[in-house]
């Protein structure tokens, strides 16, 4: 299965919101071993926080490569997580156009598919990311 798919399996076929399901996608799709019971954390997160902020589906793909790096603190491993994060809303904002929701839902949101467009392209950037930072370290 492609992250797409996945992707596409937590947002149409189990009906969660677009923070929740990178999250579990990216957990599912990479191992991440988050419980069922953490990922409730992401719940707010969907629709820019429900006033139109941040997309869920960017803060989702952040919360999961945070998973995969930080060992310990954010803090301490600032020269990890820093370039990163940054990367990765260089290449969501490069693929989507935009990062707050408010901006994106009248560009990708539709009746028919709700914000699954956002949700697989926040996908593609996450997994541009992580061949970026491979590459890097290669």
């Amino acid at each position: 299965m492609t992250l797409s798919e996945v992707i596409e399996k937590y947002y149409v076929n189990q009906n969660y919101n677009c923070a929740e399901t990178l999250l579990h996608a990216a957990n599912e799709y990479y191992d991440l071993q988050i419980s069922e019971a953490d990922m409730k954390m992401m719940a707010g997160f969907g629709g820019g926080m429900f006033v139109g902020s941040t997309c869920g589906a960017m803060v989702g793909c952040i919360a999961a490569l945070s998973k995969m790096v930080i060992h310990n603190k954010a803090h301490e491993e600032l020269d990890t997580i820093r370039p990163l994060i940054q990367a990765y809303q260089r290449n969501f904002k490069q693929i989507l156009g935009a990062t707050q929701c408010v901006e994106l839902k009248p560009k990708y949101n539709t009746t028919a598919k709700r914000c699954l467009p956002t949700c697989l392209m926040a996908g593609q950037a996450l997994e541009k990311t992580l061949e970026e930072i491979k590459k890097e370290e290669e």
